[in-house]
């Protein structure tokens, strides 16, 4: 499976009205709009690795951006 599969099984299942459902739940439970901030070092990094994966989910609704358009923005 090359990137381009991954990312349309990603958008399939994500857009799906179960899928939207779950990542809107998963936003707000992991801090997408929220702070990660603890006076707990380790606590503060747990929070923004549970973080990074939701914005990673995100980045795969998104259509790849090539380095020519990145150039162009």
């Amino acid at each position: 499976m090359d990137q381009v599969d991954l990312r349309q099984s990603y958008k399939t299942i994500l857009k799906s009205n179960d899928g939207v459902k779950v990542m809107a739940d998963l936003e707000r439970r992991y801090f997408i709009k929220g702070t990660t901030f603890s006076n707990e070092s380790n606590e503060m990094a747990y929070c923004e690795g549970q973080r990074t994966v939701i914005l990673f989910l995100q980045s795969m609704l998104q259509d790849e951006i090539k380095r020519e358009e990145v150039a162009e923005i």
